[in-house]
């Protein structure tokens, strides 16, 4: 197997007394898609500037192309590619001149730059748009624009940090296609999300971190299967506090998860808990039986929501 693109042993961030990540282990091969999960200030941008050489790791080792990104950060960052959680296009240019200016941070000669930006603006999908200028776009052409000017010098990774958050469903599905596609070319994507669905449809591996640390590592599917049930009940009752049945469920699945608003009910058959709760004489003003997801995943292993 070839060596990762990116290795981490040990690895430790701190500022000042807090420490940010603590120790923490991680592989990124050529070609997968790979994300850091976690609610905010569980390390996951720490890591991701310590990867984009723009924060130095405070002890540990870090290579990325097989390179030290305190001592080589400017050749490893030519072959990074970022798009940052926040836009930060020039509003002054139309999105063509936004792409070739970008580019001739790389060097990358002027003819090269405009067949470049001609071929990601067909990719994003905002050709028709080339000669706008960026302040009349929407969020999701923004956010495409981004993600094009993150490939004008063709990366070996590509970091995406929160790629769709604000982003409305019919945008963050359509930027979802681009990378898709990106992962299918062989782009080797990392990447950080809120969004669980986002990590599932993208990610080949991931790690949920949380208090700067990995408690979690595997494919979306095997994290699900290790940590949850097949199917989750999503039982609602008719009171302030959701507390006062949670005890009378005992023997219904497999584990049990009280939220402000409902209770989470882990078990292998929906329809036959579902038929347990109505034999013991609960009666829940709504009831929904589902799959597992890597919410449930998260919401085991770190206690809390998404985002904090």
């Amino acid at each position: 197997m070839a060596p990762p693109l990116i290795q981490a042993r040990r690895l430790v961030k701190r500022f000042g007394d807090f420490t940010a990540v603590d120790g923490i282990d991680v592989q990124v091969h050529a070609g997968e898609a790979f994300g850091f999960l976690g609610p905010n200030g569980a390390g996951k941008s720490s890591t991701m500037r310590m990867v984009g050489c723009i924060s130095p790791p405070s002890s540990g080792e870090l290579r990325i192309l097989g390179m030290d990104p305190v001592r080589d950060g400017p050749a490893v960052r030519a072959r990074l590619g970022v798009c940052p959680q926040l836009d930060n296009l020039d509003p002054e240019l139309t999105v063509r001149e936004n792409l070739t200016t970008y580019a001739r941070y790389f060097g990358i000669p002027r003819r090269v730059a405009r067949a470049r930006a001609t071929e990601l603006l067909d990719f994003v999908q905002l050709s028709e748009r080339a000669d706008s200028k960026v302040e009349p776009l929407s969020g999701g052409m923004k956010r495409r624009l981004t993600i094009a000017r993150a490939l004008v010098n063709e990366p070996d990774i590509v970091l995406l940090d929160e790629p769709t958050t604000g982003l409305d469903p019919q945008a963050r599905h359509l930027v979802w296609e681009r990378l898709f596609r990106l992962k299918q070319q062989g782009v080797t994507l990392v990447l950080t999300t809120h969004y669980m669905d986002e990590a599932e449809q993208l990610c080949d591996r991931l790690v949920v971190m949380d208090g700067g640390r990995i408690v979690a590592e595997g494919s979306p599917r095997a994290l699900i299967e290790r940590h949850s049930t097949r199917e989750v009940v999503e039982l609602r009752f008719a009171a302030e506090s959701q507390e006062a049945f949670a005890g009378k469920l005992d023997g219904v699945g497999e584990r049990v998860e009280v939220l402000p608003d409902r209770i989470l009910v882990y078990v292998p058959d929906g329809d036959a808990a579902v038929a347990k709760v109505a034999a013991l004489g609960l009666e829940p003003v709504n009831v929904l039986v589902r799959r597992s997801s890597l919410e449930d995943v998260f919401l085991h292993l770190t206690g809390r929501t998404l985002v904090d």
